[in-house]
């Protein structure tokens, strides 16, 4: 990405955020009786990640799991019906929905709209070859140049990623981006994102279109 670029990025996503904060606000009304409705416990769930840099910030999400899931099971990646996901939780994470609070993290400059996918300091192996094991990001190969840009809600891994490989693969699809920044790959990958959104295929362990 040239300086002309990257000095439009920050603009964009202030731009693209703000607006729609405005527009979806109506839609958290409606998610947060709804996750309400359903049991007990907090609207939204926030965990820390690791943003550029290295600095943690509190990541912001809609609570898709039962209350209390990582104080009973641990924080593990989901998985395939997992028993832990809600009803109104399943339809938030096909679309994606789950995530609309993250909008907050772009406006504040904790993330952007794409790049690197915002992990946790220490990540659950997982995946063919995976240990299962915790294991500090900071452990794998890639992950200075990983936090030399802003985390992103969507990119290269998000989009053609498989879920279940292990972490140092799916950090090369995070190189990769970082190799090939550009504004027009940007808009390449939002609009993908929008894509696999209206298809509900966020949460498809394969390909997702």
């Amino acid at each position: 990405m040239n300086k002309k670029e990257y000095l439009l990025k920050r603009p964009f996503d202030i731009l693209l955020s703000g607006g729609g904060l405005v527009v979806s606000s109506p839609l958290w009304l409606v998610i947060a009786i709804i996750i309400l409705l359903e049991g007990r416990g907090p609207v939204f769930y926030s965990s820390k990640r690791v943003g550029k840099e290295g600095r943690l910030f509190d990541n912001l999400k809609f609570r898709t799991m039962v209350s209390d899931s990582d104080e009973k099971y641990g924080p593990l990646q989901a998985r395939e019906n997992d028993k832990r996901i809600t009803k109104i939780g399943k339809i938030l994470r096909v679309t994606a929905m789950d995530e609309l609070p993250q909008l907050w993290n772009i406006f504040r400059g904790d993330m952007s709209f794409v790049g690197p996918r915002a992990l946790l300091p220490v990540e659950i192996e997982t995946g063919e070859g995976g240990s299962g094991e915790p294991i500090p990001i900071s452990d794998i190969p890639g992950y200075d140049k990983r936090i030399s840009v802003t985390p992103g809600l969507t990119g290269i891994a998000q989009i053609f990623a498989p879920r279940d490989i292990v972490r140092k693969h799916k950090f090369a699809y995070d190189l990769l981006y970082i190799k090939r920044q550009s504004f027009k790959l940007d808009i390449k990958l939002i609009l993908l994102s929008f894509w696999i959104t209206f298809r509900g295929k966020w949460e498809t362990r394969g390909k997702k279109f």
